[in-house]
């Protein structure tokens, strides 16, 4: 045992264990994400849902992933057959990069002699906040690889509106994040954290309840999970961007979205709710280093990144999807002031020195959304699900058609 510690007490060896570990938790996640979402539409729906492989149905997974090795893989004639084969290995991967640089259970202190040996994390670069924004910005290429490959118009136009979806929600996604930077004046993921610890130290979705909203708002929208999943919406694109998938290649992209899901949850616990830390908890506080602090963080990170899971399927199973039209009104005559607005506020809260004050920040939070509520309902456009240059009849709209 004390060999083990020794050899554990080395920050490359420790890393490259914590990464094998979280690795196959995440990748069992993610094989059980699918049985949970089928579970939580059939609570929804007042359904029973899987329950006949194995008890409660758990071993579905297994069954789920049997079926998509053994099926027949089909790949059509006309397809751009190496990027047709590489756009699925795309979504996997992009998906499972960015929980490297998340931290999972603060500093360690391995040998219990008060000296601290290792950091419950696989990487810590002193940029990890630009890290997993170019692996989000990176995610686009999946789909935009597949649709394109597809040599299908339906394909296609799924490319192309996850294209301009994605881009359009990394604008208040980034600007989001410069506030949190300009409130820690940090840009590594454990530094985050632990400026949301200690006396007189709130997690930051206390002070910018609004940016959370959004971060989490933009989440979705990169996950392409509903109600922001247009690049596959059924009712005019038939499958969307993995119209001619199927077997194992269709179910690379779905396991790679659960995995986005997976690191875009942790992504936002870091930046808002205080990563590993929960207040009035004597062991879940930075200065908690004993290897059984460690594994109660590492519980709190996962029981919080289900709580985000869940809230991805609940909603997927509650709200219509949006239009599209509708979709880019939200981010750009919306999110984009509002973040503008925000961002110009804290920087001059940064200038005077009061961008951790609760008062003014969250004073300043209630105005905007209070100035949000006004111009919107001041707005002459009225808010509708019928475009604006659609007639009420069809026959109208035929007519100026043609």
């Amino acid at each position: 045992m004390d060999w083990v510690i020794e050899q554990l007490s080395n920050q490359l060896v420790f890393s490259v264990v914590l990464a094998l570990a979280v690795f196959g938790a995440i990748m069992t996640a993610v094989a059980y994400c699918i049985y949970f979402e089928r579970k939580i539409s059939a609570w929804m729906q007042d359904r029973v849902g899987p329950n006949r492989v194995g008890p409660l149905g758990l071993l579905q997974p297994l069954a789920d992933g049997a079926k998509f090795l053994l099926k027949e893989d089909i790949i059509p004639a006309f397809v751009d057959k190496p990027l047709f084969i590489i756009a699925p290995a795309i979504a996997l991967i992009l998906g499972l990069m960015g929980f490297a640089i998340l931290p999972w259970g603060g500093m360690v202190d391995l040998n219990g002699d008060g000296v601290v040996d290792v950091m419950c994390q696989v990487a810590d670069p002193g940029v990890g906040l630009l890290y997993l924004l170019g692996i989000g910005g990176l995610a686009v290429y999946a789909v935009v690889v597949g649709g394109w490959a597809n040599n299908n118009k339906y394909a296609f136009l799924a490319a192309m509106r996850s294209t301009a979806q994605m881009l359009s929600y990394e604008i208040p996604m980034a600007m989001v994040i410069l506030i949190v930077v300009m409130t820690t004046g940090q840009l590594g993921l454990n530094d985050i954290v632990t400026s949301q610890t200690g006396a007189g130290n709130l997690w930051h979705v206390c002070h910018h309840p609004v940016a959370f909203f959004i971060m989490l708002v933009t989440l979705f929208a990169e996950t392409n999970r509903t109600p922001f999943d247009l690049a596959e919406a059924e009712q005019e694109l038939v499958g969307g961007y993995h119209t001619e998938y199927s077997a194992l290649k269709f179910g690379l992209f779905f396991l790679g979205e659960y995995a986005h899901m997976i690191t875009g949850s942790g992504f936002v616990i870091v930046l808002f709710l205080g990563g590993w830390h929960l207040p009035w908890v004597p062991f879940l506080q930075p200065e908690a280093t004993s290897i059984w602090a460690m594994l109660s963080k590492m519980a709190v990170m996962g029981l919080k990144i289900s709580a985000f899971l869940f809230l991805f399927m609940w909603v997927r199973w509650t709200l219509p999807r949006f239009r599209f039209d509708q979709l880019m009104r939200l981010s750009w005559k919306g999110f984009l002031p509002m973040c503008l607005a925000l961002f110009a506020y804290v920087a001059v809260l940064l200038y005077l020195g009061k961008q951790t004050s609760l008062l003014w920040t969250l004073g300043g939070n209630v105005v905007l959304i209070v100035v949000a509520l006004v111009v919107a309902g001041m707005g002459r456009v009225p808010i509708t699900g019928r475009q604006a240059n659609l007639s009420s009849l069809p026959w109208e709209g035929a007519a100026r058609m043609r």
